[in-house]
């Protein structure tokens, strides 16, 4: 073997890939109903769209990035979210210009170079929405919402939507300044990464998972005591709003998520064993970071898929079986192999899952290859059945077998 596949990476195929099939499925027929529509960007960019949209002070940009330089010495990096590009081709194409708010959704590959772990992969694929041109709280209400409904249609029922403000403006700036504050009298007692981080942007600290770091930060000011009223009315109707969605949620001070771009609203979808299915929020500069120019607001969420479907595993939630060939058509001679063709493509035209004989088997040999893969019937094309234009149907489950007109056999199966 020449290679094998790179560490934190793995192929879809069999089961796993049915089940990525049925999420995204699932998602996409949401996403129509609430008018969002795809939007599919480079899987790399320029690096400094990454820096200033996700924030220079992140681990994702410090660490985890696959940076590299093109053959034209530029600055390239494989994307590891789905905002900062999104964000970007709403700029690039003026959708700005369009009809407010533009609602976009995608299906991705990210890639972070982090220790493999379950549902953390170094190349992942995030189900994620954006919501551009709205400053309304509206906006949040409607991402949670779809979040909500996409996994109870998948059948999780062990999950908590967990919510916070992380503030704006004014009020931002006199927290982080509380904050700070506070985080110099434990600097001792703080890990290298958030004595760093707690100058560049003291929320981050909040957001580390050294136990020593956690520790220190529950005994931290809240950033829901710094709210100024346009913050706190925003966060207080999103709570109003939900509350007569009967969607259940906990405010939590603790959930700041991980990216510099967020404002005001933060959320995360947490199971019973406190990770995290789902993550997003507001984030109203980040437009202007990334444009220089326009102030326009904008929300949206991501979910890695890989770590969905790890969680709907241990919650046995339901996923459908993957559908067996109605048919298998057998051939006998060669003669009767174009016209055995010809019916199988007619069948599988009027949606009909039908297998055929690709190897020159026996009969024999065919009924057994149609018995493992487990179709539901079976047929026998050979120079007979073409002269007397009838074949037996057999049921492969024994449940009766019957013969039809060849000519008929389509309408049979097609109904």
């Amino acid at each position: 073997m020449i290679t094998q596949r790179p560490k934190g990476t793995q192929d879809w195929y069999g089961e796993n890939m049915w089940k990525r099939t049925q999420i995204e499925a699932t998602a996409r027929d949401l996403c129509r109903a609430y008018n969002i529509h795809e939007v599919i960007t480079p899987v790399f960019e320029h690096t400094n769209l990454f820096e200033r949209g996700v924030g220079d002070t992140t681990d994702v940009v410090q660490k985890e990035m696959y940076t590299f330089l093109d053959k034209g010495k530029r600055s390239i990096s494989l994307k590891p979210e789905g905002t900062a590009g999104a964000v970007r081709a709403y700029i690039e194409n003026n959708l700005y210009a369009e009809p407010q708010p533009v609602k976009m959704f995608y299906v991705t590959p990210a890639f972070r170079y982090e220790k493999p772990q379950s549902g953390r992969l170094r190349q992942h694929h995030q189900f994620g929405v954006e919501f551009l041109g709205s400053g309304s709280p509206m906006v949040e209400v409607e991402l949670i919402t779809l979040v909500h409904e996409l996994l109870g249609r998948l059948g999780l029922k062990n999950v908590m939507l967990h919510l916070n403000s992380i503030g704006a403006g004014k009020c931002r700036e006199d927290y982080n300044n509380a904050l700070l504050a506070y985080l110099k009298q434990h600097e001792n007692c703080l890990c290298e990464d958030c004595r760093t981080r707690m100058v560049k942007n003291p929320l981050r600290v909040l957001d580390c998972k050294q136990e020593g770091c956690k520790a220190i930060v529950k005994e931290a000011p809240k950033i829901l005591d710094f709210l100024d009223e346009e913050c706190e009315n925003h966060f207080n109707t999103l709570q109003s709003m939900l509350r007569e969605l009967d969607i259940p949620f906990v405010v939590d001070p603790g959930i700041v998520r991980g990216l510099d771009y967020y404002t005001k609203t933060v959320f995360e979808f947490v199971n019973k064993d406190g990770f995290t299915i789902c993550g997003g929020g507001r984030y109203d500069g980040l437009v202007k970071e990334i444009d220089g120019k326009q102030d326009i607001p904008a929300a949206g969420f991501g979910m890695g898929l890989e770590r969905l479907i790890n969680f709907m595993d241990e919650e046995n939630a339901p996923f459908k079986p993957i559908p067996n060939a109605k048919l298998y058509v057998g051939v006998m001679g060669e003669e009767a192999r174009a016209k055995a063709y010809k019916i199988v493509c007619e069948l599988r035209s009027k949606g009909v899952i039908v297998e055929t004989d690709y190897l020159e088997r026996s009969v024999k040999a065919q009924m057994k290859y149609a018995n493992k893969i487990g179709a539901d019937y079976s047929v026998v094309i050979g120079a007979n059945e073409i002269e007397q234009g009838q074949v037996h149907v057999k049921d492969m489950k024994g449940d009766g077998d019957t013969d039809i007109a060849l000519d008929k056999l389509c309408d049979f199966f097609a109904e």
